[in-house]
């Protein structure tokens, strides 16, 4: 049964209303409580709201929702996962890092849940890059389920876009050291979700070659 009524209302920012020219949350979601879909598509439209107010919001493709969007799709349609919790922590995984988000607003919108598990997946980019990513390899195999499930989904959809839409800038050495960053990640992942690991594997197989 879907727990929204709980929560607290996601209020969207009167400039995103004023681009999409609604008031709703998404147009295929009713505000009953009964609809399952209520509160996903709640988090995609704050995550919207938030990416379009952050101008420093970093993606790699143009159009910044379109990758937590794509991690949700991965999870929901290509390896049949319906967890509520884990579908909106999906697409909410980088909204703490990369815009004015706080955990505490995640928690109050869309349950302690989701919130502590972006709390699992988000870098503290105070630290320097090389030690992110050390962290990220060694924290991976004592991650929760739940954000072992979204980092997969994370490095699957980030594989997908240096395969299909990289930086311009990123030479084929940045290309093939991230793929390999992505397999060490992912070694600590192993076991969470057998189907969500075979995807895992054919994406690393798009490694591209000098």
């Amino acid at each position: 049964m879907c727990s929204a009524g709980r929560r607290a209302k996601v209020t969207l920012s009167p400039e995103f209303k004023s681009r999409t020219g609604t008031n709703v949350l998404c147009r295929t979601c009713s505000t009953r409580e009964e609809n399952h879909h209520e509160q996903p598509c709640a988090a995609i439209a704050f995550a919207a709201d938030r990416r379009t107010a952050t101008s420093g919001a970093k993606t790699m493709n143009n159009c910044p929702i379109n990758h937590p969007i794509a991690l949700a799709n991965v999870l929901a349609n290509e390896v049949n996962i319906d967890d509520e919790t884990i579908l909106i922590a999906a697409v909410l995984h980088d909204t703490v890092e990369d815009t004015d988000t706080s955990l505490r607003e995640l928690a109050k919108l869309f349950g302690q849940e989701a919130a502590d598990i972006v709390s699992e997946v988000t870098h503290d980019k105070s630290l320097p890059k090389p030690e992110r990513k050390r962290l990220q390899i060694r924290n991976a195999p004592h991650m929760s389920d739940g954000a072992k499930l979204v980092k997969l989904a994370d490095k699957i959809c980030n594989l997908r876009d240096i395969a299909d839409r990289p930086p311009l800038e990123w030479s084929v050495e940045r290309k093939q050291a991230y793929f390999d960053f992505a397999c060490e990640v992912v070694s600590g992942l192993r076991g969470v979700h057998l189907g969500l690991g075979r995807v895992f594997d054919e994406t690393a197989h798009l490694r591209p070659v000098a």
